[in-house]
């Protein structure tokens, strides 16, 4: 049985929590300013221009989904506003990368649908029949 761990402090919960929001606020502050440096304050997605107040909603997205990524020359960036940002993720949610990390090696499932199941039985023309011996009431005699 492992030792349990002795339950944190709130003063040392509270210094953590700073700490680390903290860190991310000056990672962020560091790609956020030389990306609005480098780039026009439009977004990529739609076109939109941002100033003023509204820039805070011009996003940082980086193209590769790798937050550690940031080269000095912006290649991995691009600026979207929120929406467009929020779509980029989804898009790469549905690829099947669920939270940006990399998908695991299990092959997808067959699929049990066959698209060209029956299209023989549609492609064969459709049998003769033969002629009626009954003439029709047009050709009758009066």
């Amino acid at each position: 049985m492992t030792p349990r761990k002795k339950p944190v402090r709130a003063e040392q919960q509270a210094r953590i929590l700073y700490e680390l929001r903290r860190d991310v606020a000056e990672r962020q502050r560091g790609y956020r300013e030389r990306a609005l440096r480098l780039f026009p304050h439009l977004c990529a997605g739609c076109g939109r221009e941002f100033s003023g107040k509204r820039l805070r909603e011009l996003t940082i997205h980086h193209k590769d989904h790798n937050h550690d990524n940031n080269p000095p020359d912006g290649s991995n960036w691009e600026l979207l506003c929120l929406y467009c940002h929020d779509h980029e993720h989804e898009k790469y949610k549905i690829a099947g990368h669920a939270d940006g990390s990399e998908t695991d090696d299990r092959a997808p499932s067959a699929s049990i649908f066959s698209p060209f199941d029956g299209l023989e039985s549609l492609l064969k023309p459709p049998e003769e029949k033969p002629p009626a011996e009954n003439p029709s009431p047009d050709t009758a005699p009066r």
